[in-house]
């Protein structure tokens, strides 16, 4: 990963042009602790939040006391793509005529469509289970805010209102709530709400940084990463927050959890082995299995809709690609090849194919491939 020194000077480049800060702390990212990875290391007392669907990893930082430093104008032209849950359609973001858009894009590449069309920086679809809408952040008010709109872009509606930064998260499988992650607590926190954004709801209250929610297949749990005890690590709790559990409890940092479809199992990324490598980790007896044994950066982990094999991102020859697992780590295939980074795999609901981002055309865009490295689509060319 990409790493930024959180100082002023290297903040003052990545201001946005509008003056309104985009903080990108979504949450699948992973929680990072600072100089972790090697490199130059951050000021004394700061942490360093990775964005792992990111082609550039932007940072969010903020130090011991709760001071918040955003750093995060320079975002991947476009990103972040997720399938509807009927496996036609993909939602993205895009920067075009200076702000940032959600779009959609039929599987095959044509359709392309804004759904958001405004002034404002709009980014991170997250699809409703039933595909008929989709919640997303925007600044549109002047603050970064938790919105839901129909699939088509039609009826936009606030849900959250705070003076600091709500980023959304995930729908429970059952549709009625949405995770969001909120900095109104002067950190981190997760928070839940209905769907009409009613009935909101703290589910952590700790001194650390408590990122990255996600909701179990059966909507009983969620998963979140948390640096409490000192560093990042993977925590569950229950769905209303009560009796977190440290699942990962090592000295490095662990980040980006991602339940698997039968819920008994977690992937995450580890930095235990000095880089980032894909674990696997079972939730009831906390059975662990390594998946990758590379000494350069896996991340980005990703389920296969029958929970056999996982998807994710390697820099192992040196410029990342998209490669595809057994869950055990057997039978590791290189699915993408090109000089340009690709990164940021997602599975379609049906298994057949994987959305992911790429630099191969001279700016981050997102393509479709099939799950056997065949029938690659961009599909923002047509947007």
């Amino acid at each position: 990963m990409s790493r930024y020194v959180a100082d002023q000077s290297v903040a003052d480049q990545f201001l946005p042009r509008r003056g309104i800060l985009l903080v990108i702390l979504f949450a699948v990212a992973g929680l990072v602790v600072a100089g972790a990875c090697g490199g130059s290391d951050p000021p004394p007392g700061r942490l360093t939040f990775y964005f792992d669907r990111s082609g550039s990893s932007p940072i969010y930082v903020a130090d011991s006391h709760g001071s918040l430093t955003y750093l995060t104008a320079n975002l991947p032209l476009d990103s972040y793509p997720i399938w509807s849950p009927d496996g036609k359609r993909v939602a993205f973001y895009a920067l075009r005529e200076g702000d940032r858009d959600i779009y959609i894009a039929e599987a095959d590449g044509s359709g392309v469509a804004n759904l958001t069309n405004d002034d404002a920086e709009d980014a991170f679809a997250v699809w409703s289970p039933d595909g008929k809408r989709i919640a997303f952040y925007t600044d549109r008010d002047g603050n970064g805010e938790v919105y839901v709109m129909d699939a088509d872009g039609s009826h936009p509606v606030r849900l959250t209102d705070s003076p600091s930064v709500d980023l959304p998260s995930g729908w429970s499988p059952d549709g009625k709530r949405i995770a969001f992650v909120s900095f109104r607590d002067g950190n981190p926190e997760i928070y839940a709400m209905n769907a009409d954004g009613s009935g909101e709801t703290r589910l952590t209250d700790n001194p650390g940084n408590d990122l990255s929610p996600a909701w179990s297949p059966d909507g009983s749990r969620i998963a979140f990463v948390s640096d409490r005890d000192g560093n990042g690590e993977i925590y569950v709790m229950n769905a209303d927050g009560s009796r977190p559990v440290n699942l990962s409890v090592r000295p490095l940092a662990d980040g980006s959890p991602v339940w698997s479809p039968t819920g008994d199992r977690i992937a995450f990324v580890s930095h235990r082995d000095a880089n980032g490598e894909v674990y696997v980790i079972d939730v009831t007896y906390s059975y662990l299995t390594r998946v990758t044994q590379v000494s350069r950066e896996d991340e980005s982990p990703a389920w296969s809709p029958d929970g056999t094999r996982l998807a994710f991102a390697s820099n192992r020859d040196f410029n990342s690609e998209i490669y595809i697992a057994n869950a055990d780590g057997s039978a590791q295939t290189r699915l993408t090849n090109d000089r340009a980074p690709d990164r940021a795999p997602a599975w379609s609901p049906d298994g057949t194919r994987i959305a992911f981002e790429s630099f191969r055309e001279g700016e981050n865009e997102v393509f479709v491939v099939n799950a056997d490295g065949s029938g690659l689509t961009n599909l923002s060319a047509g947007r």
